[in-house]
């Protein structure tokens, strides 16, 4: 269902409100974000624990936005105060299944791939549903597309491939599952490849044994990389579907993984790092080296995001915070951003923008000059729910001068808005953030 709302003025400069319905002390909805509940500090809360599985007990089950939304279209009265104000970024409209919370997103060739805790995977097309494709078990965490393949990550451990019909782009079948039987029958003949992956519980080194976050794409090496609560993140051979290694990277659960340029990889963990690796390719298998930690604190780092060239790492965080590194000074520490009240759920990066979606229902849109000085453009707001998923494509209407993107927010409160986002949208005139909002290293050093 599309719900129309391109007749309404965006909502820009709007105090951002914490949820009344959240306590301070209630688990994240999702433990991707596992240690950090919706306010500043690492909870008790671990998604690695030695007698759980990944279904149970899991802070899904527990959120309040698993009770049912009442909301199921934009109010349109909360608009009216803004109709004098000149906009450039804003809601184009919504894309409403009253079917589960959304998790994921992915977009390609105007195609737009949501996945959610009804384990259903749909594809839309001009806001319109197009098609649609069911797994069997486990919730839709992660979407990656990559050639005429779709990878999903489900909360069940497992990445399942799926093709599209060339005869009928509207028909997707399924084409495996990572890893394979055949596959985990093979390794399991063999003692040497069990390793130790629970408090006094073996499992065979090529399989996840709790959910996937994450998955990323080296396109150019065809690599798959997936990220897990199991404290692992496992590179597959695309073109054979083999598992070629595990990598153990952290002390808690890997929350992201995202590949980057001249065989880098970082990770960030719900243990409060975030790690970069270097892939080396001399052997028969590329192997990843651990490079150094580019940060170290009690928040749960919850996600990650890299810059097209390669030039910045951007890191959310469960106290609300974006810190970022620029390589091209030796990943020195740039500076951190500041627009949320509550947890970093998801990052996008397009052009010049860097994206945040958050626990308050908000997404910042940030923009970068070439001094790394990062200005507030737009507060986005909307979603009656936690904003856990975002995508972003190229708007057809963008040029050189104009870099305009579509970019797509998927919510716990079981929607996806569309949004217009302009690289030439004016600053924030009106707002109650902190002055932070523009930051440089020079005013955010600590």
């Amino acid at each position: 269902m599309f719900v129309d709302t391109s007749h309404l003025p965006p909502k820009l400069g709007n105090t951002v409100h914490s949820d009344p319905n959240i306590s301070s002390s209630h688990i994240d909805d999702d433990a991707d974000n596992n240690n950090s509940n919706y306010n500043a500090r690492h909870s008790s809360f671990s998604a690695y624990e030695a007698n759980r599985l990944s279904g149970e007990g899991s802070p899904m089950m527990m959120s309040p936005w698993n009770q049912g939304s009442p909301w199921s279209k934009f109010d349109e009265g909360n608009n009216s105060q803004n109709n004098n104000i000149p906009q450039i970024n804003g809601l184009i409209g919504s894309l409403v299944r009253e079917e589960g919370h959304i998790y994921s997103l992915a977009t390609k060739n105007d195609l737009l791939y949501t996945g959610s805790d009804s384990k259903n995977i749909r594809v839309w097309k001009n806001l319109k549903e197009f098609a649609a494709f069911k797994s069997n078990s486990g919730l839709v965490k992660a979407i990656i597309i990559s050639g005429e393949k779709i990878f999903t990550g489900h909360q069940d451990g497992k990445v399942r491939v799926w093709k599209i019909q060339t005869k009928n782009p509207g028909t997707y079948k399924r084409a495996g599952t990572l890893p394979s039987f055949f596959d985990i029958f093979k390794a399991s003949i063999k003692p040497s490849n069990y390793v130790e992956v629970k408090r006094n519980r073996s499992g065979l080194w090529i399989k996840h044994v709790d959910a996937i976050s994450c998955l990323s794409m080296d396109q150019t090496r065809g690599l798959l990389y997936s990220a897990s609560w199991d404290r692992t993140f496992k590179v597959w051979n695309v073109d054979n579907s083999k598992c070629i290694e595990s990598v153990k990277a952290h002390d808690d659960a890997v929350n992201s993984v995202v590949t980057s340029v001249e065989g880098i990889v970082y990770t960030g963990s719900a243990d409060g790092t975030v790690k970069v690796w270097q892939r080396e390719n001399s052997g028969k298998h590329p192997k990843h080296v651990f490079v150094q930690t580019l940060l170290n604190q009690e928040c749960a780092v919850t996600a990650l995001v890299v810059s097209k060239s390669g030039s910045v790492v951007y890191c959310g965080s469960s106290d609300g915070v974006v810190n970022f590194w620029e390589r091209e000074k030796q990943l020195s520490h740039g500076g951190v951003l500041k627009g949320h009240k509550l947890a970093i759920l998801c990052l996008a990066a397009a052009g010049n923008l860097v994206l945040s979606g958050s626990a308050d229902k908000t997404i910042c849109v940030w923009r970068r000059d070439n001094k790394s000085i990062h200005t507030l453009l737009s507060v986005l707001t909307g979603h009656n729910g936690p904003v856990k998923c975002l995508a972003v494509e190229e708007d057809k209407e963008s040029t050189q001068t104009d870099q305009k993107w579509v970019v797509y927010s998927g919510s716990l409160d079981k929607s996806v808005k569309v949004w217009s986002v302009s690289e030439k949208a004016p600053m924030m005139m009106h707002n109650n953030m902190n002055a932070d909002n523009n930051v440089s290293w020079d005013s955010a050093k600590y």
